[in-house]
């Protein structure tokens, strides 16, 4: 996150907050992302989406990133770290 100008981090931490606040905000996923939910929000007028889980009380951010390749790149991620 240290990359992305400041402006543009607060974006990504008003979506983390959202999501402290509900964490049902996200959408549910189903198949091999089963348990995650992924919050969308618009950043630099751009859908952008926020895979998480929530693991014994906590909030867990997967990745964040815009829709292009998200699904895929979150799949390879997990299969990298055996999860």
């Amino acid at each position: 996150m240290k990359k992305l100008p400041r402006h543009f981090q607060q974006v990504v931490l008003d979506a983390v907050e959202d999501v402290l606040a509900d964490p049902d905000v996200g959408e549910l996923k189903k198949g091999d992302l089963e348990g995650f939910r992924v919050h969308k929000f618009t950043m630099i007028r751009q859908l952008t989406l926020m895979a998480y889980k929530l693991e014994n009380d906590f909030l867990v951010l997967y990745q964040v990133g815009p829709h292009e390749n998200f699904y895929r790149n979150l799949k390879k991620y997990l299969r990298e770290i055996g999860g």
